[in-house]
């Protein structure tokens, strides 16, 4: 169902993503052309993508090249230092401590006791997404991890609310790494945006100069194929 203008998210609910790459660009030229967005200048290196005009998503220029070229999942929260003290209390780890951005809001980088990365969000003049769940914008975001029970014990506490409250409509779920990818690979968030037509988007993905790297399979939430862009970043398409 299409939700246009969001302006509340709950504790742990995502609530925005962003693509770290070498060439914005690039970028834009890729996303545009798959999903219909556009562009426009935001802050620092940022550059926030529109969806009919609501903001979906931003591309941001990477600082240095040892940086994983990648998306990142944003969970909202009223309180960003509070919820790094929870964090870390319960097994995690920070890797950039609540800062502002601008007058949007205050950000903070975590991880889960697996290694996963997200970040945190608590809004000032920038809620979050304006469109999602509706093609071309963001739909689900699924954890690989590598114990899969200590991840459910880890979000179960943290994020209790917006998981199992009696309101809850969780955009967020979990499933072993060895599932979709090889054994080694890391713990990770994969961002799915959706689409009306897999096979149709892969064909599109394809042409734009990004590769397939799991073809449609079905999960309990939809039919996912898992795509990289055309600069390494790995994101999710899914049909619901």
């Amino acid at each position: 169902m299409a939700e246009n203008r969001a302006s509340v998210y709950a504790e742990g609910v995502p609530c925005w993503v962003d693509a770290q790459l070498p060439d914005v660009e690039a970028g834009k030229r890729f996303y545009g052309e798959l999903f219909g967005w556009t562009f426009e200048d935001w802050f620092g290196p940022f550059t926030r993508a529109l969806k009919d005009g609501e903001p979906v998503a931003a591309l941001v220029r990477k600082m240095d090249g040892r940086l994983p070229t990648v998306w990142t999942v944003y969970f909202s929260t009223p309180d960003a230092r509070a919820l790094v003290r929870r964090v870390q209390a319960a097994g995690g780890q920070v890797v950039q401590s609540p800062v502002p951005a601008a007058e949007l809001g205050v950000t903070a980088l975590v991880t889960d006791p697996d290694g996963a990365v997200f970040a945190l969000w608590q809004p000032r003049e920038h809620p979050g997404f304006g469109r999602r769940h509706e093609p071309g914008a963001f739909a689900w975001a699924e954890l690989y991890a590598r114990d899969t029970e200590a991840a459910n014990t880890f979000y179960g506490d943290l994020f209790h609310e917006a998981l199992f409250g009696p309101e809850a409509e969780p955009d967020f779920g979990r499933a072993p790494v060895s599932d979709v990818f090889p054994a080694e690979m890391p713990p990770h968030f994969l961002v799915h945006f959706a689409v009306e037509d897999v096979p149709a988007a892969l064909e599109e993905v394809t042409r734009l100069g990004g590769r397939v790297q799991a073809p449609p399979f079905e999960t309990s939430y939809g039919t996912v194929a898992v795509v990289t862009d055309d600069q390494g970043a790995s994101f999710a398409l899914l049909r619901r």
